[in-house]
């Protein structure tokens, strides 16, 4: 038998290897993976995926998971382009699913089909739901693994409904319910002062460009072809849907004026502040433990047809990484994306379970049976469509995002602002074409 000193034990461990106990006195090689990932919604999340990292490790004893919390969505993609492109890339990453083409573009990412080999592995990609392997698949190969994925839906406040004699069951179903609604349970004080808005669309960075998508489905648009080499910005109907937008404010006052916030959204309809809000189902969980009153959870209304945009991460595995990490790395995707934890993290924070074995486990059917709200993100799953998504993603996002808040605020008009923003973006995606 091999006996080992501490100091020389300690040396080993420090080179990556571990010596177990075993009988045989036999070294076991560790593969060691850095995970980063995101945080983007409320609650515990970093308690939640150390605790699915340890349950895999204790599962893979040669595999040792190092969880990164990395930032926001753009911190952690910006974070693990500058480690990738300094020889360090992270083995794995929740990034975003729109961020497929700049992850190509930079040539930073393994395919996932490349390590799709077994029929077991075949029939666990068959298992995700078309709508979310969609934004995973382009240029004929699979790019990454859904996991963190979430739908915008509506959340209203039944109460206030009730209070302004609306009937709370029924949720808006038009942009013209919705605005007539919005108007009811609007209130002001003996001063004109507003106490509570009708309802909340973030339109800040990073978030309107999201919630834009859903107004433009909406309203039978698109934003963009799926190569993510064309804009449809001055398309009439693009248009149409920010000047409905802009008008929640301006014409109608039921919205916020300027610019509202997705990040404080939630405390804002927790507080009684505003009757509805536009934002995540991975918020469910957040809303539904604070809540200190009734409320609903809506799929979005139409014009005239219901449809919302489909939004959060995919775990992405990097080229760079070691054919060992690699491989390491795809059991962790793959444990990460099994139909039992992905129902618990569904529970756990509100995040939509992007399998159909995932809502046929217990756990899935004991909290649907608690929180019916989970379903109206399933049913709205087939009406949705992907978030904006574009080769120089995060040029585009930006010019896109900065003409939304140029007619949100009304430095330009809606239709100056597609316009402008068609022009730049244009001259970006000209070599893809």
């Amino acid at each position: 038998m091999i006996h080992l000193n501490k100091r020389n034990a300690f040396k080993l461990a420090a080179a990556g290897l571990s010596y177990l106990a075993l009988g045989t006195g036999i070294a076991l090689a560790q593969t060691k993976l850095d995970f980063y990932y995101p945080v983007q919604v409320g609650g515990p999340v970093t308690k939640i995926i150390d605790g699915y990292v340890q349950k895999f490790m204790a599962e893979n004893p040669d595999i040792v998971v190092a969880p990164i919390y990395a930032g926001n969505y753009n911190d952690t993609t910006t974070k693990a382009l500058t480690a990738a492109k300094a020889g360090t890339p992270p083995a794995v990453a929740v990034l975003l699913a729109t961020d497929v083409f700049t992850l190509i573009d930079e040539d930073v990412i393994e395919p996932i089909d490349d390590l799709v080999k077994s029929d077991d592995d075949k029939a666990w990609v068959k298992g995700f739901m078309p709508a979310f392997l969609k934004s995973a698949q382009t240029e004929g190969h699979l790019w990454s693994i859904p996991f963190q994925r979430s739908t915008a839906v509506m959340y209203y406040n039944k109460q206030a409904f009730k209070d302004a004699g609306l009937d709370p069951q029924k949720y808006p179903a038009t942009w013209e319910d919705m605005v007539a609604a919005g108007k009811a349970v609007t209130t002001t004080d003996s001063s004109g002062q507003v106490n509570r808005w009708g309802v909340g669309i973030a339109g800040n960075i990073g978030s309107a460009q999201w919630l834009f998508g859903a107004l433009v489905a909406e309203n039978g648009a698109k934003l963009v072809n799926e190569e993510g080499t064309e804009t449809y910005l001055t398309d009439p109907k693009v248009v149409e849907a920010l000047q409905f937008w802009v008008d929640l404010s301006k014409k109608d006052a039921i919205h916020p004026p300027g610019i509202f916030e997705w990040g404080t959204a939630p405390a804002d309809f927790l507080a009684g502040r505003v009757a509805m809000i536009w934002h995540t189902t991975g918020n469910l969980t957040n809303i539904r433990k604070n809540a200190t009153f009734d409320f609903g959870v809506a799929p979005f209304p139409g014009h005239p047809t219901p449809a919302s945009v489909l939004g959060g991460g995919n775990l992405y595995i990097f080229k760079d990484a070691s054919d060992e990490q690699k491989a390491a790395a795809f059991k962790l995707v793959k444990f990460l994306t099994s139909d039992e934890i992905l129902a618990d993290w569904a529970v756990q924070t509100g995040y939509v379970a992007p399998r159909d074995g995932s809502w046929e486990t217990d756990t899935m059917k004991k909290y649907v049976a608690e929180t019916p709200q989970a379903l109206v993100a399933l049913k709205q799953i087939p009406a949705s469509v992907p978030e904006f998504s574009t080769h120089e993603n995060a040029r585009t996002t930006k010019i896109l995002n900065d003409a939304l808040a140029a007619a949100l605020t009304g430095s330009k008009t809606a239709e100056a602002a597609m316009a402008d923003a068609q022009k730049e973006i244009d001259l970006i995606l000209k070599p893809y074409r």
